[in-house]
């Protein structure tokens, strides 16, 4: 089996400016993600990409073992562009470019490390074990549930529950178990690449439920939370 880890940073991060390659805890944050593809590659014998439009990106990239050629069209590198046809369009890049067809593809969020080899290991074969599944991502057990404690906009103008249980839900407990995306990593089989879908929210997707923290930096605050459990050595396992 062949597969193609990719990693995709874009530079211009609004939230955190320069965030990709803001040091945490000493290190780039995108170096974590290579250093994870690195052990995963070393084991399982698979190909690393970048997909990055930032020469600053390429250039820390390269100082971590991992270099590239290919650079993202300014189109998919804007704001309002999705992830997935990014990752197609590296995809393809590297297939004609090595004259590979890879069986899978392990997509690493730079801004979401908390991952560890073994996290990897476990969400490729549950993937491997559901033949007719096409892709997987990682969540977390919700901290909130639409089913309990979430709430929207009706016609009426009143607010309701996002989602109507068919019992009456009286605890956080009894609610129907919900979970959050924490876009640490995605596994596609390259069937997914073949059809027209541009999330990863397929109709045959599975999940990855990390046994351990793990968040994605969207705002100043969540970099230096996990600068804090990193230098002070909180996260249970080592980044």
């Amino acid at each position: 089996m062949s597969t193609l880890v990719t990693i995709c940073a874009r530079g211009g991060s609004k939230g955190i400016p320069g965030k990709n390659i803001r040091l945490l805890n000493g290190i780039p944050l995108i170096g974590y993600s290579i250093r994870h593809a690195q052990a995963f590659a070393a084991k399982t014998g698979a190909d690393i990409a970048l997909s990055t439009d930032d020469d600053q990106i390429r250039v820390v990239a390269e100082s971590f073992g991992l270099s590239s050629e290919y650079r993202r069209p300014p189109e998919l590198a804007t704001d309002a562009a999705g992830k997935v046809p990014a990752i197609r369009h590296l995809l393809q890049h590297e297939e004609q470019r090595t004259g590979k067809s890879y069986d899978t593809l392990l997509d690493l969020d730079a801004t979401s490390p908390m991952r560890t080899l073994g996290d990897l290991e476990s969400g490729l074969q549950i993937l491997l074990d559901e033949p007719h599944a096409i892709n997987l991502y990682s969540v977390n057990n919700a901290r909130r549930n639409p089913y309990f404690n979430m709430v929207e906009q009706e016609k009426d103008g009143y607010y309701h529950l996002s989602k109507k249980p068919q019992n009456s839900v009286l605890s956080r407990q009894t609610a129907p178990s919900v979970y959050e995306l924490n876009a640490s990593f995605y596994f596609y089989r390259r069937q997914f690449f073949r059809e027209p879908w541009i999330t990863a929210y397929s109709d045959r997707a599975l999940i990855y439920l990390m046994p351990h923290l793990c968040f994605d930096l969207d705002e100043p605050a969540d970099f230096d939370y996990l600068e804090y459990l990193v230098r002070e050595r909180r996260l249970g396992f080592d980044l």
